[in-house]
């Protein structure tokens, strides 16, 4: 059993906290806001998110960052993409011994175009450095419905730990030791869920959300493969998977925030309404940014862009998208 830290108290670190506690670890449960943080640990639920789970008696939570990351085995963040610099700038003085350090954040960071683990080893010097992810909503995953994730980190004992870790009963945890891939799979899929959501907002069907599924999983991988990407992974559970179940699901925030901007609210307004944050705005403008730079063809992320950032209507960008020019079927 192991010391760790979870750092972030919204509905994912509030799921990988029930997680990693009822295998036996000890969990400090870092939030920002210190009246939540005695309700968690006065009623041992988290009233804003996954009210309905009761933590195990091994989750503390703080609002102290030295106390939560003092003296532990594994740190795993899971605070919004545009958090992830200023959180660890605020952990690298209290953080002791070697601990592993896992990204839980699906998203890239604006302006720097770098993913989450590149800014931690950036701003953590020497840390060891994992990342999870895959199709794990953590509304069911806090819920032990059987469920299964990838672990990837560039040194091999550091995934094997990972891997470790978060095994259990209900949670399977695989080995992909592509960290770009799989943290850009985990990215960009968030952009095609809000394509997806957009359409179901728009009233169109199953043909129309299998199309951007699959043509989105194309950009994906086509981006992937030019930053060093294997193809490989966009097959597994951190790309298809992930990307599934993103943009099918009643709990994905991105899908939701594309169908109500289809039906006429703002992002803002949507993101309110939810109470939560869609990682896939944001990465929007980051994935559009990279295919410049790469010169790659991303067709659907483009349009996601001018949604969002440009206000166009949603209906133009898919007639627009119908009518390209005729092509090959490629993959990648």
């Amino acid at each position: 059993m192991a010391d760790t830290a979870v750092i972030g108290a919204g509905s994912w670190g509030t799921a990988v906290s029930n997680l990693l506690a009822k295998s036996g670890n000890t969990v400090a449960l870092w939030g920002r806001d210190p009246d939540l943080v005695d309700t968690i640990n006065a009623t041992a639920r988290n009233p804003r998110y996954l009210k309905d789970i009761e933590l195990p008696a091994k989750v503390e939570a703080t609002s102290d960052i030295a106390q939560a990351v003092r003296d532990k085995e594994f740190i795993a963040v899971a605070v919004p993409s545009h958090a992830m610099r200023s959180m660890m700038q605020k952990m690298s003085a209290h953080i002791t011994g070697e601990p592993i350090i896992v990204s839980l954040t699906k998203g890239m960071e604006q302006g720097t175009l770098l993913r989450m683990t590149q800014i931690i080893s950036e701003l953590i010097g020497g840390a060891k450095v994992g990342v999870l992810s895959g199709p794990n909503h953590a509304e069911e995953v806090s819920l032990s419905i059987p469920s299964a994730t990838v672990v990837a980190a560039e040194d091999d004992e550091v995934a094997v730990r990972l891997q470790k870790l978060f095994m259990a009963p209900t949670f399977r945890a695989y080995i992909n030791k592509d960290v770009i891939g799989v943290e850009l799979a985990a990215a960009t899929k968030n952009v095609i869920a809000i394509a997806v959501g957009i359409t179901d907002g728009l009233g169109y069907g199953d043909n129309a959300r299998a199309a951007l599924m699959t043509r989105g999983l194309a950009e994906m991988t086509r981006l992937g493969v030019a930053l060093g990407a294997r193809p490989m992974t966009y097959a597994g559970l951190a790309g298809i998977g992930d990307l599934v179940a993103t943009c099918t699901s009643r709990h994905s925030r991105n899908r939701a925030v594309g169908e109500s901007v289809a039906k006429g609210l703002s992002v803002d307004e949507s993101q309110a309404e939810m109470g939560m944050i869609a990682e896939g705005i944001k990465t929007a403008e980051v994935i559009r940014s990279l295919a410049e730079r790469f010169k790659l063809e991303m067709p659907i992320t483009q349009s996601v862009f001018d949604v969002i950032y440009r206000e166009k209507n949603p209906s133009v960008c898919v007639r627009e998208l119908m009518n390209r020019g005729p092509a090959e079927e490629e993959l990648t």
